[in-house]
């Protein structure tokens, strides 16, 4: 048996360079991928996107550092778009946002990529389907951005012929009428029939039972700006300015007491609307909640020397 110890430690001896190597080997891996991940990286930067996005994915999964990981995601979105690749783009975009929701570069380009899809999407549709409705509707509110007023009329009139029951083209209407500058004093009734007539066809449109209630409260007709502010806070739990509306109404019809519920949601579902803790400041003081009520006055008047104001009811809704 003389060779067993030494075929024994011979054996050892290779296991442990063995092991050495792997060990070697693990210790670069990192290296490596690193500098895989640059190579990948330079060439995305350099305009080579074509070479280098389809590394791109499995660099950015590789990489721990930071920085490169962001300048990876960052590269991943850009040629993801100039390789007419959306979906690709939107997914190292989300991996941006995730990691790096606070970046300025990250939320710069962001809006930049969503601002480039809505352009081509609106192509796209203008260019497969112009006498869609779809179509009419993206241009009447690209010409109200633009102030084009009769234009944007015109284009949701061209709707309503095609189908004179299309959802949300008369409570578009309405709000194109309201919009106008200087408008006829008239203008409020014919917002409000359109208004109506979009109830007829949607019954669900919080919104134009919203402004049917603001309607309601400017012409002091509480009992109806009552009605239709609620059935807008029924229609749609999170709508903030509906309970403020209301809450505001009831108060102004002295109903203290009522008000203090819808207020209170308000204030919850819209903590930095200056005039929803005033009114519900104004509602506690009424029912002799004084120290409620002034906790509310104080984030008011705080929310007030913030913005620069100077006269607490020139935020609020009037309570008259």
């Amino acid at each position: 048996m003389p060779f067993a110890p030494f075929l024994m430690s011979r054996t050892l001896t290779l296991q442990f360079f063995v092991l050495l190597s792997c060990c070697a080997l693990f210790a670069q891996a990192p290296k490596r991928t690193q500098t895989n991940a640059a190579t990948t990286l330079n060439l995305a930067q350099t305009g080579r996107c074509r070479e280098a996005f389809p590394a791109l994915k499995s660099a950015l999964q590789s990489v721990q550092e930071k920085d490169l990981k962001r300048k990876l995601a960052l590269a991943g979105v850009r040629c993801g778009m100039l390789s007419n690749q959306p979906n690709a783009a939107i997914d190292f975009l989300r991996t941006l946002n995730r990691d790096f929701p606070e970046d300025p570069e990250a939320l710069y380009v962001t809006t930049h990529t969503y601002s480039d899809l809505s352009t081509r999407a609106a192509q796209q549709l203008a260019l497969k389907a112009p006498s869609s409705p779809q179509a009419h509707e993206l241009n009447a509110e690209s010409l109200e951005m633009q102030g084009k007023w009769d234009l944007a009329e015109k284009e949701y009139q061209t709707i309503l012929q095609q189908n004179p029951h299309q959802p949300g083209i008369h409570f578009r209407l309405g709000r194109l009428l309201l919009s106008k500058p200087n408008p006829p004093p008239s203008v409020a009734e014919d917002a409000k029939k359109e208004f109506q007539q979009e109830l007829e066809i949607d019954p669900s449109n919080a919104g134009a039972e919203y402004v049917l209630g603001e309607l309601a409260r400017q012409s002091r007709q509480w009992d109806e700006a009552v009605q239709h502010f609620s059935q807008a806070a029924k229609l749609d739990a999170g709508f903030g300015d509906a309970f403020l509306g209301l809450g505001s109404t009831l108060i102004s019809q002295k109903k203290f007491a009522d008000a203090v519920t819808p207020l209170e949601k308000a204030v919850k579902l819209e903590p930095q609307n200056p005039a929803a803790h005033y009114n519900l400041a104004t509602a506690y003081v009424r029912i002799g909640r004084k120290l409620d009520a002034d906790k509310e006055f104080e984030v008011h008047r705080a929310m007030m020397q913030k913005r620069g104001g100077s006269n607490a009811e020139q935020e609020s809704s009037p309570q008259q």
